[in-house]
């Protein structure tokens, strides 16, 4: 066999490489650890990627103003995380295919359409968020944003187009390691383990359930639970080429990436409620170049520093990967581009040329003296909630389409968790965008009433859906050696009633609170 071949049946990640087609029950604790090496990444760095700049920024105003009372929101969102990561990854192991193509092939063109083009908007805009992360951190340091900006771009640009997977997962790797600086921070700043502790298992706000405690809370599972995850993490897979056979290691992977970003929030949370929350309100937070200032006045100089370093690596890999998921849905969009890391830069121009563009349209918007930044910031909140509905409902019917994953559909008893965590993100969701189109409507009744109707929907249509649901089906061959056909073999996807309501529901909403959103962002642009 040519080495030309070898390489394209090995799996090469930052830790190790491994033949595709290996035993997936390698014997031994040493040998199923090296495999995990060697596939950990897409897991791990989809989730550290969402601790970016609007992460951290969430997570430093909940500790600011809140102090440590919000932290019991983050334990609930470690099975949100794994059960949306995991059926995406599961997706991409399975059917080799990104997830924007899918939607296309599987829902609909107009369906696929409307997902690729929103999370291409939201994500263009989640750029502008990190270079104003980038550029605020190195404010902090006397450097021009004239100056930080265009070298991120070119650095991040480097970084991805080496045209080896394994050299960029390396990068990113590094990346994640900077993020254990926040254990210093925590030491530095004495951050109270009983108080971690106590909130963690007790619910409360403090000052009281307010509308902007509320609101925070909404926030904190918004940055956390990203529409652009989904994107990045099938594809990344398919551009791994994970197989079946690794799919357990590759739901390690997940698993310990939500572990890790659950941790690194509470971790954020907690620093700047021991060293800001005492010196101020629960309207005391300006931005993250705010925090860094308050801690090396209020902590020392060196805190701040960290803090700061903190902010830029965690927006560098926050653009690197939503820059990458960009990219990969264009990919999905035109179905001829050239797409992938291993691809030389020659032999995918348009793929590469997607993620160039970005990074410098994104970087000039920032620069631009009389941008509307904190508006950006704001129709990025809005938009994440507008779309996290639509692109959860899309996750949920491909992991229970047939034709794609056979044998690797969904359980009964992942589907009942997984539709009890939709109808809780479309609840969070339209409370989020009725408070940002109308900031004068009641938050807490909203919150009741739709809870209310959601609790009843899911106590009566839940039964009848899982009862509906047939037997996972049985192909006669080797589970971990089921693929997806090609997709001219494949029938239709079933169009049920219970389907139609559905996709006719998740439209409506998306039309009507879309349309909105313009009309609320037009209003506040123009004054």
């Amino acid at each position: 066999m040519s080495n030309e071949v070898t390489q394209e049946a090995q799996i090469k990640g930052a830790f190790g490489t491994i033949d595709t087609h290996a035993p997936s029950g390698r014997r031994g604790l040493k040998a199923r650890f090296l495999t995990l090496l060697a596939i950990i990444g897409p897991g791990l760095i989809v989730m550290v990627g969402d601790n970016d700049a609007g992460g951290i920024s969430t997570y430093a105003q909940a500790g600011q103003n809140f102090g440590y009372s919000l932290l019991w929101t983050l334990p609930l969102l470690i099975p949100v995380l794994i059960v949306n990561q995991e059926m995406v990854a599961r997706l991409g192991a399975v059917t080799g295919q990104g997830h924007g193509r899918l939607i296309r092939e599987r829902i609909g063109k107009r369906w696929g359409n409307v997902s690729i083009g929103s999370i291409l908007l939201l994500n263009f805009l989640i750029i502008i968020t990190e270079f104003i992360g980038i550029s605020l951190s190195m404010r902090y340091f006397g450097v021009s944003p004239y100056l930080s900006v265009p070298i991120s771009v070119v650095l991040l640009f480097l970084v991805t187009a080496t045209g080896s997977f394994q050299r960029w997962e390396r990068f990113m790797m590094l990346f994640v390691a900077i993020n254990f600086l926040v254990v210093p921070l925590v030491l530095r700043v004495h951050v109270s383990t009983h108080q971690v502790l106590h909130h963690y298992v007790s619910a409360g706000i403090r000052g009281g359930p307010t509308s902007a405690g509320v609101l925070l809370i909404i926030s904190i599972i918004g940055t956390t639970v990203a529409p652009w995850q989904l994107y990045f993490q099938e594809s990344n897979i398919v551009d791994k080429k994970i197989s079946p056979r690794y799919l357990n290691y590759e739901r390690v992977d997940t698993v310990i990436g939500s572990i890790i970003v659950v941790a690194v929030a509470t971790l954020l949370i907690g620093l700047t409620a021991a060293g800001l929350s005492h010196h101020g309100g629960t309207n005391s937070y300006t931005d993250a170049l705010g925090v860094a200032r308050g801690l090396a006045h209020y902590v020392g100089r060196d805190t701040g520093a960290l803090f700061a370093i903190l902010l830029l690596n965690s927006s560098v890999i926050g653009a690197a990967a939503v820059t990458l998921a960009s990219s990969y849905a264009m990919g999905d969009l035109s179905g001829k581009l050239a797409q992938g890391l291993n691809t030389p830069l020659k032999e995918a121009k348009g793929f590469y040329g997607v993620f160039a563009g970005l990074l410098v349209v994104a970087g000039i918007v920032t620069l631009i003296p009389s941008a509307p930044l904190g508006l950006i910031t704001l129709a990025v909140q809005a938009m994440c909630g507008l779309m996290l509905p639509s692109t959860t409902i899309f996750v949920l019917l491909l992991a229970n389409d047939k034709e794609t994953l056979g044998p690797w559909v969904n359980s009964r008893a992942l589907n009942a968790l997984a539709v009890i965590i939709v109808a809780i993100l479309a609840v969070l969701s339209v409370v989020m965008m009725v408070s940002t189109l109308f900031p004068s409507a009641p938050v807490l009744p909203l919150l009741e009433w739709l809870g209310a109707i959601a609790l009843m929907g899911l106590l009566v249509g839940l039964p009848i859906g899982l009862r509906r649901m047939g037997p996972r089906p049985e192909f006669g061959v080797d589970k971990l050696d089921w693929r997806m056909p090609r997709q001219a073999l494949l029938a239709p996807a079933p169009r049920t009633r219970a389907r139609k309501i559905l996709l006719g529901v998740t439209g409506t909403y998306l039309a009507v609170a879309g349309t909105l959103l313009v009309v609320r962002i037009v209003q506040l642009a123009t004054s």
